[in-house]
């Protein structure tokens, strides 16, 4: 609507001079005549003037009228007709005409009028700075209110509010500080409003802790400024501070408001204080609000989270009449329990109850079937949706798709993707999602081409699906070229990113890059320092796992149970017990109480040599589970105590354990060692017979060995040729070993002749047969075995040993001569 035009205010009508008055020379030269009509004419001019000041009033109340009512068109006539007037204005009329013209939202207008005021009041410099303050011009509401103050008038209540909601709608902290200042002054902190303004424009600059002590030093506190302070808290995350908070609320006489609940109920769930929470819901209670139906679904979700679904779904039931917001958390409860039927059922009463689903009861009941690892269930889903004719926005279509891919049904997984109208960057990551495994990994590849194809942005969760498909198929060549993309997209400082790179790098056994990607890392936590110490456990470096063991140390990082068990590997790998004893303090000093840790402690004093240990940590710990005790068995086979390791086996049994192919390859090993014939055959027997264990190659490699042993070659033989498998290296290399020790030069030659087959550049057995004919004397043949070895071009690799001087490991080969330490 186009304002009328506005003459300057400075005319005769706005003017606060008086009216001219009457000069000597017309007065009448009658003075009886001029008493009586002087008389006469004082009583008129009270009358007048009385009859304005009705009039002013009168158009003063219609302007305000206008100004409540927000019409322009009515003030503006009104500010019209006063123009045309020869009304004298007073100021409460100027404060009305302004403050319609504020209230109207028409700035330009109100300062014109603002301006042409020959003098200005606290409520004129109020009804500017509050305009603009609405107008969200804070920089232009500031300047008025410094403008005010230099010119000697004081602020009210409603003049401070107002400039403290300037203050809030930028980053106005020192004004802030310097509006707090008048406000003490003026004792304005006895005002509710302005109390709230200033704890409001204190968190709009990110202050909370002066807001926190302004609220809490205020004689009267409103619910807006507790739930104010409660909400920034709790934007924060800050879950704890709300609790605390919300303690001295309750503590105060202020009267907690219901809008005040959801939030604390939200934090009582991010923290599972499941006593808090409860205590929230006997308020609740005791409030009368059991019919509020925020606060019935934020007592679902809590109870959810910090309980169980069957508290949750108690106070489902109370509500008269759930609607699809309770359907759908309720939904949601019972599928993070694993409650999937229940779900199912609640979603089927849905249509008795007349609640229709809406897209996020589909999105819930979509996640309780991706959980059940049932596909058919998932499809049945899915059918359901589109028969029910419901619309398919874009976030129940990418919760089809997550169903899916969290069932494995990949093939149903593209279809549902390919019928996606308009898939981003999240649908393809969701897709890309289902497609980590090794036998799937190449299409995973494919997809992450087609997306970036297609024009699609990669984000940090692209990299780190397509990189974890490299490294399940240890493809080097395109994780490079993925890590080159990173480099593009200047995601390689990313944390989650930075350690996938080093993941497949360390898999991969390309510990050079692999320690470059470690070394730009910027926060290095426990498992990126167990990836890099993996990767070296593999290799012939490991002993630089126990060096990045100590340089996590002193980095001041707790390794976890990963870290401290690879590293007690390599000590078990290298036999070497100083340095296993240096971890063992470290895991007691530390408080290391895991049964993965014992564990690994066990099987590194077996094989580091110190049975005993091994045997007095083992029957220490609280709790052994099914790897310490093949641990404990294998270790006495190692050491030749047969007889405690079926003590063992006894024990095991007796509490209660299932022996697995692990436990019986122990149990063999130690028959074999300690030449207990009839007691592998036993156990071989019980093998499948009993425990209905499949004999591995392992097992049949534990067997012939105890049959060799024994002298019956022939038995071993036989057993070679009957067995279900095809017998590998180590079988034939096994029966070679016996053929030495009982000197039968038949059945080496058709061993040794076996293993030429299989590894025909391996030189241990040529030797092992040489050292056969050597022990008969049969030197021909000797000559025969090392002739075919050089003309083969095979040579006997060197041996390599290593020793641990002071913590640091040495490593050398034979022709390395005598070291120098």
């Amino acid at each position: 609507m186009a304002s009328l035009p506005l003459p300057p205010l400075l005319h005769a009508p706005f003017s606060y001079h008086r009216a001219p008055t009457l000069s000597r020379t017309a007065i009448s030269p009658q003075p009886t005549r001029l008493a009586a009509h002087s008389s006469h004419s004082h009583a008129n001019a009270r009358l007048r003037t009385n009859a304005q000041a009705d009039e002013l009033r009168s158009h003063a109340a219609a302007l305000q009228d206008c100004a409540v009512r927000r019409a322009l068109r009515c003030g503006q006539e009104l500010h019209a007709r006063l123009l045309r007037s020869a009304l004298q204005t007073d100021m409460f009329l100027l404060d009305s005409l302004l403050n319609m013209y504020c209230k109207c939202g028409r700035l330009l207008d109100a300062r014109r009028v603002f301006d042409g005021m020959p003098h200005r009041d606290v409520v004129a410099w109020t009804a500017m700075v509050s305009a603009h303050a609405g107008a969200g011009d804070s920089e232009e509401a500031l300047n008025l209110f410094s403008q005010m103050i230099q010119e000697g008038l004081n602020p009210n209540g409603f003049t401070l509010a107002a400039v403290l909601k300037a203050c809030s709608l930028g980053p106005h902290s020192k004004f802030t500080h310097q509006v707090h200042g008048q406000v003490v002054k003026l004792q304005g902190l006895d005002d509710p409003y302005v109390g709230s303004s200033l704890v409001e424009a204190y968190m709009s600059s990110g202050e909370v802790d002066a807001a926190e002590t302004v609220l809490l030093g205020l004689p009267e506190r409103s619910d807006v400024s507790w739930n104010a302070l409660l909400n920034e808290y709790a934007r924060r995350s800050d879950y704890r501070r709300v609790m605390q908070i919300f303690d001295k609320l309750a503590e105060s006489s202020d009267e907690i408001s219901k809008y005040t609940l959801p939030t604390v109920l939200k934090c009582c769930m991010e923290l599972c204080l499941a006593r808090s929470g409860q205590a929230v819901h006997a308020l609740v209670i005791k409030r009368g609000l059991e019919t509020d139906n925020v606060l019935n679904n934020c007592l679902i979700e809590m109870y959810s989270r910090c309980l169980s679904a069957d508290e949750a779904y108690e106070v489902f039931v109370r509500i008269d009449e759930p609607d699809v917001v309770h359907c759908s958390a309720m939904i949601s409860s019972f599928g993070r329990h694993d409650m999937a039927w229940e779900a199912f059922d609640l979603f089927v009463k849905m249509a008795d109850m007349g609640v229709i689903p809406n897209q996020y009861t589909l999105v819930g009941i979509a996640g309780v079937a991706s959980r059940t690892a049932d596909a058919n269930l998932c499809r049945s889903v899915h059918a359901l949706i589109v028969k029910s004719g419901f619309a398919m926005p874009k976030l129940v279509a990418d919760a089809i798709l997550n169903m899916y891919v969290k069932v494995g049904a990949v093939q149903d997984a593209t279809v549902a993707f390919h019928h996606m109208h308009e898939p981003d960057t999240f649908s393809w990551n969701t897709f890309l999602s289902g497609f980590y495994s090794e036998s799937n990994g190449e299409q995973g590849l494919r997809i992450f081409k087609q997306m970036t194809c297609e024009g699609f942005s990669a984000n940090k969760y692209t990299y780190v699906g397509v990189l974890r498909c490299c490294t399940s198929l240890m493809n080097m060549r395109y994780g490079t070229q993925v890590h080159a993309c990173v480099l593009k997209s200047g995601l390689q400082s990313d944390t989650d990113v930075s350690r996938m790179l080093l993941d497949i790098y360390a898999q991969s056994g390309c510990l050079t890059s692999a320690r470059l990607v470690f070394d730009q890392l910027k926060e290095r936590d426990a498992f990126t320092w167990t990836v890099i110490m993996s990767g070296y456990a593999k290799t012939e470096e490991s002993e630089k796992v126990i060096e990045y063991f100590r340089s996590m140390l002193q980095e001041n990082r707790r390794p976890n149970d990963a870290t401290l068990a690879v590293s007690l590997g390599v000590c078990s790998d290298m036999a070497s017990l100083g340095s296993g004893l240096q971890l063992h303090s470290w895991a007691i000093k530390s408080g290391w109480n895991s049964s993965v840790i014992s564990g690994a402690l066990v099987d590194m004093y077996v094989k580091c040599g110190s049975i005993t240990d091994a045997e007095r940590l083992f029957y220490e710990s609280e709790t052994r589970d099914q790897v310490a005790w093949n641990t404990i068995i294998c270790g006495y086979s190692q050491h030749g105590h047969g007889y405690k390791a079926l003590d063992a086996f006894k024990q095991m049994v007796d509490e209660g354990k299932r022996p697995d192919d692990i436990t019986f390859v122990g149990i063999l090993s130690a028959c074999s060692h300690a030449g207990l014939l009839d007691e592998g055959r036993k156990y071989f027997k019980l093998l499948g017979s009993v425990y209905g264990i499949t004999p591995t190659m392992e097992h049949y490699a534990c067997m012939i060995d105890i049959l060799s042993k024994a002298g019956r070659l022939v038995e071993a033989e036989s057993l070679i040729n009957t067995m279900p498998l095809t017998p590998d290296s180590s079988i034939w290399r096994t029966i070679l070993g016996a053929c030495r020790i009982h000197g039968n030069t038949e059945v080496a030659e058709r061993a040794a002749e076996k293993l030429f087959e299989l590894e025909p550049q391996d030189v241990s057995s040529s030797i092992l047969l040489s050292n056969i004919y050597a022990d008969l004397g049969r030197w021909s043949d000797v000559n025969r075995v090392r002739n075919m070895l050089l003309d083969r071009g095979i040579k006997k690799e060197p041996g390599c040993s290593w020793i641990e001087i002071n913590g640091q490991i040495h490593v050398f080969l034979s022709q390395d001569g005598y070291p120098k330490y």
